[in-house]
């Protein structure tokens, strides 16, 4: 009978390996405890009712918040049109918080602002642009951008909330939210054009 080699052991033990790592399963990565389903905090809306006048206390915060950043992007823009465009919407701006108020006033609800985190997201995304902008052609093409970033968010909040005042059938907060949605549209096509024939033309050259 032939003697076994070390190298017959070898292939051996290395085929008994083989065998266990087949025959095993791998164990699937265990979840983060932060993962899956989000409880509720304490003063969580229950009903739609509740979600909208939560929306409109994300709104109010927002309007205020531009209504105090709209400025700095009017001192930083150098196109004549575009600070005449941003001072226009600054002064709807002022007018929309007003308009909040009457819809918190409408729906029986004490007026209150309450943090919106996409609206704070957004406007410090906007002055980080101006910051890695040069004044000029392409610092306002910027501002565009980041203004029609900020209306396009607008637009689909005022959009929504119009739509749960609808169904609930609120209809004086209704109509005060649909009058800003038109002003915010109104807006942004106006920026849309600004940029076209102007501002990103001359962006493009300097």
């Amino acid at each position: 009978m032939a003697k076994s080699t070390s190298s017959d052991k070898k292939s051996a033990a290395t085929s008994k390996t083989s065998s266990k790592s087949a025959g095993s399963t791998t164990k699937a990565p265990k979840k983060s405890a932060s993962a899956g389903k989000i409880r509720p905090e304490k003063d969580a809306a229950e009903n739609l009712r509740e979600f909208l006048v939560d929306g409109i206390k994300d709104l109010y915060w927002a309007e205020k918040a531009l209504v105090k950043n709209l400025p700095k992007m009017a001192k930083n823009a150098t196109s004549p049109k575009l600070v005449q465009a941003i001072n226009k919407h600054l002064q709807e701006t002022e007018t929309q918080v007003t308009r909040l108020e009457g819809a918190f006033k409408a729906l029986g609800e004490k007026v209150k602002a309450q943090k919106c985190d996409a609206m704070d997201g957004l406007l410090k995304e906007a002055e980080s642009i101006m910051k890695e902008t040069e004044p000029g052609a392409v610092r306002d093409a910027a501002i565009i951008a980041a203004a029609q970033k900020v209306e396009h968010y607008e637009i689909a909040s005022y959009g929504t909330m119009a739509t749960y005042a609808k169904l609930l059938g609120e209809k004086e907060a209704l109509n005060l939210l649909k009058e800003t949605l038109g002003e915010e549209k109104n807006c942004d096509t106006d920026l849309t054009k600004l940029a076209i024939s102007e501002i990103n033309i001359k962006a493009k050259n300097s």
